[in-house]
């Protein structure tokens, strides 16, 4: 018994330290794997990039700036995107910067209407002598009459459905009796943006059977001239007390445009001001994608930080948009983007103001009151460390070897959370702008485009095999002909250096290339005139960038749109095994 006993006993007291160690054991087990998840969740959360919600509206535009090729992008000059080509039209009630009144000056039908039943009571009528005639004979016609202007407005209605119309002008008499020059604001309803032009036309009134005025005929594009505004002395963009000389009186200046350089004020204001400064880096005479990618970057940047964009508006442009192959410098900033825009979107000052400004404390002040400067040698710095920075100035030095002296790295990795690159801020130039609706106006409104790709891109047959035979003036007339009406007016955005190459297409369609419209940039031009003020009176070359993003925003206007990769061939956008 007592064998037994001794026996259970030692059975008892064995098992009780086996189930404790198993108890431990899955409790290691379960901290460890927590341990774990939590490592792997932090990992995540310090590696994740969210994409650029502003990119995300636009996934083309996406891939093609993130599509690195040597540490730097690709150059697609076949397109030109910028802020106002990836935000939603002004029409659109989700628009994100929506501007503060254009939408209540619009002419609709109903404005007019209501225009209508104030001026139904007026003591002012046709004259009887004209109405019993039906037709208007000298001295009937009062131009300033509200109800031929109420005629022009609902005519424009009709016949410019892409149009959204904003201020008329009171019309002035034109060179017939029974002629009215008019002149009104407006935008192209597939602009992005909300920058309005200007358009002045002559139009022949009539007489309707109830004796109203009616559109008889209307004048081509600007053909209204007595509506045009006189020519007057502007200050030159930039310059102090400098104004533009008279132009003829065909002049259609566009007095909007801003393009003066903002200054500090006094040394107080600059002492106590808060700048990012960036120096220039690899990104110089890289292309024009690489450079929106990467100022858009310092801009965001220093938006996070709540500082004022140091600005070099010297830019260099690549070779690949110059005829000469060679990158040139001394290029503005103006040329190509909208200055006055982005003065209103974004807090920055011109570069040469900044140091000038600086220079002239530094020289004024002792020693130990000089403008406190944080140095920032490196992008691996990121925008969150210096978030807290007190120092007046911060200056990025991209003293590195490329590729990691370009802006853009500022913005990789944990900063990616944090930066959002201003997009809405950096719209075309409003010059280039004013020249493509000049194009779409001559056309009144009303054409069809295609956009055929072929340049070097066509030699390439290992990359793009069919696109020259697909491209070449047979193929395009054939193909066309199942897509666009005959006899439309036809506008073709391309790279294809020869004017008559697209000679085959004129049996079918009235062809308009952008060559046709060379007098709106030539020596004569307003564009001509006010980049050679931009550029201290020297003239200014129309170079491949301005090209490609004038051809680009007249296709997007076309009624009708033929693209190359995805309808004249079946080649792939980026050669072969990229579709």
């Amino acid at each position: 018994m007592k064998v037994s006993n001794s026996s259970s006993s030692s059975s008892s007291g064995g098992t009780e330290p086996i189930g404790q160690n198993l108890i431990k054991l899955i409790s290691n087990l379960c901290f460890s794997f927590f341990v774990f998840s939590v490592l792997i969740f932090t990992v995540i959360a310090i590696t994740y990039q969210p994409p650029d919600p502003w990119l995300q509206s636009a996934p083309a535009l996406t891939q093609l700036f993130t599509r690195p090729e040597n540490a730097t992008f690709q150059i697609d000059t076949s397109i030109i995107k910028t802020g106002e080509d990836i935000t939603p039209s002004p029409q659109d009630p989700s628009l994100p910067f929506p501007p503060p009144s254009s939408a209540a000056a619009t002419v609709t039908e109903a404005s007019i209407e209501k225009i209508e039943d104030k001026i139904s009571n007026s003591t002012t009528s046709i004259p009887s002598a004209a109405c019993s005639s039906g037709e208007i004979t000298a001295g009937t016609l009062n131009c300033s009459d509200p109800r031929v202007l109420i005629a022009v407005q609902r005519f424009n209605l009709r016949a410019f459905k892409s149009i959204v119309f904003f201020e008329y002008q009171i019309p002035v008499n034109g060179s017939a009796s029974n002629e009215c020059d008019v002149a009104w604001r407006f935008r192209n309803k597939k602009e992005k943006s909300w920058r309005k032009y200007r358009d002045f036309r002559r139009f022949k009134i009539g007489i309707t059977d109830d004796c109203r005025y009616k559109v008889v005929h209307a004048g081509g594009w600007h053909s209204g001239g007595n509506a045009r505004r006189n020519p007057a002395r502007a200050t030159v963009p930039g310059g102090k007390g400098k104004t533009l000389p008279r132009l003829s009186n065909n002049s259609n200046r566009d007095d909007e445009i801003n393009d003066t350089i903002p200054t500090l004020g006094s040394q107080v204001n600059f002492r106590n001001g808060k700048y990012l400064y960036y120096s220039r880096g690899g990104d110089y005479c890289k292309g024009m994608n690489h450079y929106m990618w990467s100022f858009l970057c310092g801009l965001g940047e220093a938006m996070y930080l709540n500082r004022t964009f140091v600005m070099d508006l010297s830019m260099c442009l690549a070779a690949t948009y110059n005829p000469s192959n060679k990158d040139e410098e001394g290029k503005d900033f103006r040329y190509y983007f909208d200055f006055e825009h982005l003065k209103e979107e974004a807090s920055i000052v011109e570069e040469g103001e900044f140091l000038k400004d600086w220079k002239k404390w530094d020289r004024t002040h002792l020693k130990k009151r000089k403008v406190p400067v944080k140095k920032v040698l490196s992008h691996k710095v990121t925008p969150i460390q210096l978030k807290k920075d007190k120092s007046t100035i911060i200056w990025r030095q991209f003293d590195a070897p490329e590729p990691e002296n370009y802006w853009y790295r500022v913005c990789e990795g944990q900063a990616a959370k944090y930066i959002q690159r201003p997009w809405h801020a950096l719209w075309k130039s409003k010059r280039l702008m004013n020249i493509v609706t000049e194009i779409s106006g001559r056309m009144d409104w009303d054409f069809d485009a295609v956009h055929v790709v072929r340049g070097e891109k066509a030699e390439r047959k290992d990359l793009w095999p069919h696109l020259d035979s697909d491209t070449s003036p047979d193929a395009l007339v054939e193909k066309l002909k199942g897509m666009v009406r005959p006899w439309r007016n036809l506008y073709i955005a391309t790279n294809e250096p020869f004017y008559n190459y697209f000679d085959k297409l004129r049996s079918n369609y009235k062809v308009h290339l952008l060559d046709d419209y060379k007098e709106l940039w030539g020596n004569t031009s307003e564009w001509y005139n006010e980049t050679s003020l931009l550029n201290n009176g020297k003239p200014v070359e129309f170079d491949g960038y301005m090209r490609v993003a004038v051809d680009t925003e007249v296709f997007y206007r076309g009624t009708t749109r033929v693209e190359t990769f995805y309808n004249l061939t079946k080649d792939c956008k980026d050669g072969v095994k990229t579709c």
